[in-house]
């Protein structure tokens, strides 16, 4: 019984009025009534694509991350190869579509490693995270609004960049951390 009402909606929407809108994302903002009685505002921001990154990793336990300046935090941001996948997409296709485009790699093998909502206070963002293996090099394509570096590294670097703050990207993290849990666990075979 306790599970049940858990799961009930405790917020009541009096009324919602669309603020912004573009090709990525909606932004809403509401009048509420709180879980508490109270009168309130909340707002949405909407996501139209899942998020999705993808943790490539070779036979001898290298991977690949990314580079890019993040315009919305004004740094330069170290990331496993992320992206965008449209929601009527599979997005196992939208992973290999941004591994290739990022970082010109293929991979024979796939496995999901995860899902995760990224900031569920503010958004509806999702995301998918897989490990990719078994890779092939091919060229690279990234989009015009992408300007990056790749950087191949061992893993237990990526794992120790988490450690000393040099990856902040939480798909990243969430992602990788992962990935160190399933080899600790002697779940990953490349």
């Amino acid at each position: 019984m306790e599970q049940e009402e858990e799961q009930v909606n405790p917020w009541k929407i009096v009324d919602e009025t669309g603020k912004y809108e573009n090709s990525w994302i909606t932004l809403t903002h509401y009048n509420v009534i709180n879980p508490s009685g109270g009168e309130g505002i909340y707002g949405k921001v909407h996501f139209k694509n899942t998020a999705i990154g993808i943790v490539p990793v070779d036979s001898e336990l290298n991977t690949y991350l990314v580079g890019q300046f993040r315009f919305t935090i004004n740094e330069y941001s170290w990331e496993i190869p992320e992206g965008g996948c449209p929601k009527n997409e599979n997005p196992l296709l939208g992973a290999k579509r941004e591994l290739l485009e990022e970082t010109g790699l293929k991979a024979n093998r796939w496995q999901v490693l995860g899902t995760s909502y990224l900031s569920n206070s503010v958004s509806d963002e999702n995301s998918v995270f897989y490990l990719a293996s078994e890779l092939t090099q091919h060229e690279a394509e990234p989009e015009e609004t992408e300007q990056l570096k790749i950087k191949k590294i061992p893993l237990q670097t990526a794992f120790d960049m988490i450690d000393e703050g040099e990856i902040t990207d939480a798909l990243s993290i969430l992602a990788l951390r992962k990935v160190q849990t399933l080899l600790l666990q002697g779940k990953l075979k490349f």
